[in-house]
Order: C-alpha cells, then structure tokens, then sequence
C-alpha cells in the first residue's frame, strides 16, 4: 500500500473556539488515536488532496513536530452546507497488528459479457477488509475475462492470501447485465427461421390448390 505524508502542528488547546480559529485560517482540526493517547494536531486542508480527494486508499504518514506516526484515515468530517473539510480522525497501525480499511475496487481486463452485447457494473466501489499492513495491497484487482451476461463476481470469491473480506459471501462486487442490445441479438435468429419456413409452406400447398 503506498504511504503519503502529511504535516502536522500540535494543537495549543482542543476547544470549539480553538478549531474555529483552525478552520478560519486554512488549517483541519484532527486527531490521532491508538497511539497509547490521543493525539490532538492541525494540518493544512490543501494538503488532504492525496489523502481524502482521491479514489485510493492510502498510509499516512503524520509528522508532527518530528515525531512520525503511521497511520490509516478512519474517519473524516464535512460541513453540512458547503461541504468543507472540517475535522479528520486518524488510527495508528503497527507492522503487528491487522487493521481493517476499504481497499478500492478495479476490473481487470475485459468481460466477456460485454463483448456479447451486456454492460459492466460495479457494485461496491470499495470493500472492507482487514489484514496486516505489509498485505494490503492498493486496490483489489478483479480479473473479469471471464465474466459472462447475468454472472458476477460476490465478496466469496475472492481469495487473497492474508486478507480477510468483511462483507457477506453472496454480495456482489461486479457483474455483467443484460442489455436490450443483447436481447436484440438472441431474438433475431428466431426470427429469421420463421421467416424462411413460411415460403416453404406456401410451395408445398400451391398444387394441391391448382387441382
């Protein structure tokens, strides 16, 4: 899992007041827990763009007045009207024990679905899982080659070593539907045979008419 990096200044107090002062300045109250304490700080909201504004799932590395902290983003706060960041909670991992996250879901390669005419869903953007650090990978990528119309790929279905998925077995994370394209293309055949055995009936009874 790639880790970014984050800078941090400790807070002076963790009043209302204080974080409104945060705020007003450009600056994000937060709060790291797991860490033996909980440990209060403020970051520039400019600098959560690769943290929160991105479709991956990273480490975060929080450096606050030298003192390193790895950490997972756990949870983050917006502003009801202008949905602004306005406070982030941070959990610190260790190299020892499972943490739980939700990894970004990808498809890869080409459903065989979609090559017949049908459409590709992604049901869950990102699944829960839990694992140690060192095997979280960035993403969960999800061959889908094989992928036909009306199959899907459910959360029972993907095995990956030293990762525990947290959803129900039969939930599906991608599928392949029907289109009406693809119902199109079955019907016409059927058609086509109706077709082409009507003038051979009318050739079969014209004789007898001529008697």
């Amino acid at each position: 899992m790639k880790t970014v990096s984050l800078s941090g200044s400790p807070r002076a107090s963790v009043g209302k007041t204080d974080a409104t002062m945060l705020r007003n300045s450009g600056r994000v109250p937060c709060v790291i827990y797991g860490a033996g304490e909980q440990i209060h700080f403020s970051a520039d909201e400019r600098h959560f763009k690769s943290i929160i504004f991105t479709p991956e799932t990273n480490l975060v590395e929080v450096d606050i007045n030298g003192k390193k902290y790895k950490t997972i983003l756990q949870e983050a706060q917006y502003h009801k009207i202008n949905d602004k960041l306005i406070h982030a909670d941070f959990l610190a991992v260790s190299e020892d024990k499972p943490v739980t996250v939700h990894l970004p879901v990808k498809a890869i390669g080409q459903a065989q679905g979609v090559k017949d005419g049908g459409k590709m869903s992604i049901r869950l953007r990102k699944v829960k899982v839990r694992g140690l650090v060192s095997k979280l990978p960035e993403s969960l990528d999800l061959n889908v080659d094989k992928l036909t119309i009306g199959k899907s790929i459910s959360a029972g279905d993907i095995h990956i070593d030293g990762l525990t998925i947290l959803h129900p077995e039969n939930i599906s994370i991608i599928s392949v539907q029907t289109t009406r394209a693809a119902v199109v293309e079955e019907v016409a055949p059927k058609a086509t045979t109706a077709t082409t055995a009507a003038p051979a009936k009318a050739a079969a009874t014209t004789p007898a008419a001529k008697k």
